[in-house]
C-alpha cells in the first residue's frame, strides 16, 4: 500500500487523538500582536489568545505558515518515505495558505495534492476523515480528492458575532455600523458563499439570528442527509452547549458536538461568537 500523509493547518482545530488516528500534520497559522507574532497551538492557547485580544488597543492579524516551512514538511515527508501527501487548507477567500501550498508542491519532488477546503472549522476534519476512510478502502487518491472537492460544494458554516466591535476593530465593519448594531441589539448572522464570508442577515436579538441558521440547517436536512453538526464559538462554551441542547430537543437522532473555531476567526469575529456548521451528504 501507498504511504499516505495528510496535512493541514490549525483553522481545523483537530484534537490530538484524531491527529494521531488518521497521521495529520499540521501547520499552523499566526497572530500577530504589537508584541511579536504567535503560532496558534503552539506558542499560544485559546485562553491565552483571547486575554491578549481584550488587552490589545490594536486588533491583531493574522499570518500563513511560510512557504519555506511547506517545503521543508514535504521534504521531510518524502525523506521518512511517503509516496505523496494530501493538504487540505483553509478556504483561499480567507488566507493564501492555499496558495502557497501549490507554490510549494511545485519546489520539491514530492507528490502534494493541495485542496482548497473553501471553508474552516468542522467540515475540514470531515473531509478529511472521509478521505482518510476511502484511501483505507482502497480508492486512488485522485479519486479521494475528487471527493473531496465535492464535499467543499455542500459544507456550511454560518457564525454570530456577539457584537460588531471586534468587526470594526479589524476592519471589516464601519464604526457607525458597529454603534448602530451596538445600540440596537441588531446581530449579523455571517456564513461562507463561495469560500468567502458574505453577511447575510441583519436581526433583532440572537435568538432570532440562532433561527436564521437553524432554518438553513433544516432546509438541508429536507433535501439531504445531515448526520452530524458543530455548534462552534470563540471563547463561549457555554453558549454553545446551550444551542447543542436546543438541536437535540429538535433532532434527538442528530449527532451534535461543540468545537472552537481557530483564533484567526477569533481576530475578526470577535469573543464570545457563536455558530453552526454541518456537511450534507
Amino acid at each position: 500500500m501507498k504511504r499516505i500523509a495528510w496535512i493541514t493547518d490549525t483553522a481545523a482545530q483537530l484534537d490530538d487523538v484524531f491527529i494521531r488516528k488518521h497521521n495529520v500534520h499540521i501547520l499552523p497559522l499566526s497572530v500577530v500582536f504589537s508584541d511579536g507574532s504567535f503560532r496558534e497551538s503552539i506558542d499560544l492557547t485559546q485562553g491565552e489568545f483571547y486575554d491578549k485580544l481584550r488587552l490589545s488597543k490594536v486588533s491583531p492579524k493574522t499570518s500563513q505558515p511560510a512557504i519555506g516551512e511547506m517545503v521543508s514538511l514535504y521534504e521531510k515527508l518524502q525523506l521518512e518515505g511517503y509516496d505523496f501527501a494530501v493538504a487540505l487548507h483553509l478556504s483561499s477567500g480567507l488566507s493564501g495558505t492555499f496558495e502557497s501550498a501549490q507554490t510549494a508542491a511545485k519546489m520539491t519532488g514530492f507528490k502534494v495534492y493541495p485542496i482548497d477546503s473553501k471553508i474552516g472549522s468542522f467540515p475540514m476534519v470531515k473531509m478529511i476523515e472521509i478521505g482518510d476512510e476511502l484511501l483505507a478502502d482502497g480508492k486512488d487518491v485522485e479519486e479521494v480528492v475528487a471527493t473531496i472537492k465535492e464535499m467543499t460544494t455542500k459544507s456550511k458554516l454560518s457564525f454570530i458575532p456577539s457584537s460588531l466591535n471586534q468587526l470594526h476593530k479589524s476592519g471589516r465593519v464601519s464604526g457607525t455600523q458597529a454603534f448602530v448594531s451596538n445600540l440596537l441589539n441588531i446581530k449579523v448572522v455571517i456564513s461562507f458563499e463561495d469560500g468567502k464570508p458574505v453577511m447575510k442577515e441583519k436581526v433583532r436579538l440572537n435568538k432570532r439570528a440562532k433561527d436564521k441558521v437553524t432554518f438553513s440547517l433544516r432546509a438541508d436536512m429536507d433535501t439531504g442527509t445531515v448526520p452530524e453538526v458543530a455548534v462552534i464559538h470563540c471563547n463561549n462554551a457555554p453558549d454553545a452547549e446551550i444551542w447543542k441542547n436546543e438541536l437535540l430537543q429538535e433532532f434527538p437522532e442528530l449527532k451534535v458536538q461543540v468545537a472552537a473555531l481557530s483564533v484567526c476567526v477569533g481576530v475578526h469575529a470577535g469573543e464570545r461568537t457563536t455558530g453552526l456548521s454541518w456537511v450534507t451528504y
